[in-house]
């Protein structure tokens, strides 16, 4: 018996930054929708936010809070089973921060498959302790004052 290789049988976007990487698909479902059968944007910025969360947590090794979400712009409806893929890359790195360029793709019509750009977005995220206090986005960057050298 011979094994064919798997094959991608989602659709990528075309013009996709070599550097995005896909955080997350999901299907939107009829609860997921507004009185004219679109999928709220509210319900897509919250899978934006959840997936461009992802590389800021790895990043930092810890907790995140979303500070700012720029440039937010819907371009095309999404409807009830397309499948929405998402992707993001790191834009900059701060001190505390780290900002996400975020892309969402709708892929609908399984018969003749289409993909739509929905939205693009820049979020940022701030590294935050226990306390929800700002932190170093990166701790092994910090010095400690607080030893002494023995001699």
């Amino acid at each position: 018996m011979t094994v064919t290789p798997k094959t991608n049988i989602l659709l990528c976007p075309p013009d996709l930054h070599p550097e995005m990487e896909l955080l997350m698909r999901v299907i939107p479902m009829p609860q997921d929708a507004n009185g004219n059968g679109d999928i709220f944007g509210g319900w897509i910025m919250s899978q934006v936010d959840l997936a461009g969360s992802i590389l800021p947590g790895i990043i930092s090794r810890g907790r995140i809070a979303t500070v700012s979400v720029n440039q937010f712009t819907f371009k095309h409806a999404v409807s009830v089973g397309d499948v929405v893929s998402l992707y993001g890359r790191v834009e900059k790195i701060g001190r505390t921060s780290v900002t996400v360029h975020m892309e969402v793709w709708a892929e609908r019509n399984p018969r003749q498959p289409q993909l739509f750009k929905v939205t693009e977005a820049n979020i940022t995220y701030v590294a935050i302790d226990d306390e929800g206090k700002p932190r170093l986005v990166k701790p092994e960057t910090q010095t400690d004052t607080n030893t002494t050298s023995s001699s």
